[in-house]
């Protein structure tokens, strides 16, 4: 698989990035930790990815209340020096790991405490890439940047990068990771283009929506069980207009045509942007994994299907 070097950071990273998000939870919700994908179901994803050339796995301390990280640590440690030393870890900093109301944000003593615990929990000595998770407003962002500088020149993270930013946040850090997707455009007003401007490395999360992209929710139906629409709807809630099922209805068509599926060419959507570094996919089993490789082959028209959903 290909790999990209992330901006001006000196790291590669692979076009997919392996997200954990789902390892021991759904996220960082609290109410979830323990639900999500098993431990055993974790390890056979992980192994699915590595296989398939995924060499960046992207989780965060509060992922699963801390299941995630830690789950990857014994994936690593379980497997040949090939892959210890070739994996590229990305982890992040904001929700309470064990979910204590009030411990959250970026100050610089709590995220002193947080990276030493996502070590342990890795089980490594340097992060590779480490974001914050999302800003916050009660930290000067200047102090926390002066934290994660520290944390470079101490050999504890090779990078570090925002997550859930806005243009307004982004200047002192070295990479960025927003949602994107064909049903969420906001990244392209402002973001995208002081990433490209100032040659920062970009990851796009949430390439489906949330599953909309994949074509399983239907007007007038249920959502599947499990489905990010029966567990935590609130983010997607938007998405339930007839404008969208239009868009829908013509991207399953045009998959068709093509042979493919609509989540195949959500991916390639984005692929075949420039801007865009990697893309973070987030299976729940391993088999979820094959549109987002088969959409690296794939060549698709940006304006064209961009327009299904205007």
């Amino acid at each position: 698989m290909e790999r990209r070097a992330l901006g001006g950071t000196g790291i590669e990273i692979s076009r997919l990035v392996l997200g954990c998000g789902n390892f021991g939870g759904i996220g960082s919700a609290p109410a979830f930790f323990g639900q999500g994908e098993s431990r055993e179901e974790a390890f056979a994803i992980m192994d699915a990815a590595w296989e398939l050339g995924i060499t960046t796995f992207d989780t965060a301390d509060a992922y699963g209340g801390g299941r995630s990280e830690t789950w990857i640590g014994e994936w690593r440690r379980a497997k040949g020096s090939d892959v210890r030393d070739g994996l590229v870890l990305a982890t992040k900093v904001f929700h309470s790991v064990l979910g204590v109301r009030g411990d959250v944000g970026l100050a610089p003593a709590r995220i002193r405490r947080a990276v030493d615990g996502s070590l342990r929990r890795l089980g490594v000595e340097r992060i590779d890439l480490y974001l914050t998770h999302e800003p916050d407003p009660d930290t000067p962002l200047a102090d926390t940047l002066g934290v994660l500088e520290d944390f470079v020149r101490e050999g504890k993270i090779g990078a570090f990068g925002g997550s859930n930013v806005g243009a307004e946040h982004i200047v002192g850090y070295q990479f960025v990771q927003n949602s994107y997707s064909l049903l969420d455009r906001a990244a392209e007003e402002d973001v995208l283009p002081l990433c490209e401007r100032d040659g920062l490395g970009f990851e796009a999360f949430g390439p489906l929506a949330g599953g909309w992209l994949t074509g399983k929710y239907r007007r007038g139906e249920a959502a599947p069980p499990r489905s990010r629409m029966a567990q935590r709807p609130e983010p997607y809630l938007h998405l339930d207009d007839e404008r969208v099922y239009r868009g829908l209805d013509e991207l399953e068509r045009r998959a068709r045509e093509r042979r493919t599926s609509m989540a195949a060419l959500a991916f390639a959507w984005l692929l075949a942007d420039e801007r865009v570094t990697a893309v973070v996919v987030g299976p729940r089993r391993p088999e979820h994994l094959a549109p987002a490789v088969e959409a690296l082959e794939l060549e698709v028209s940006r304006a064209e299907l961009a327009g299904l959903f205007e």
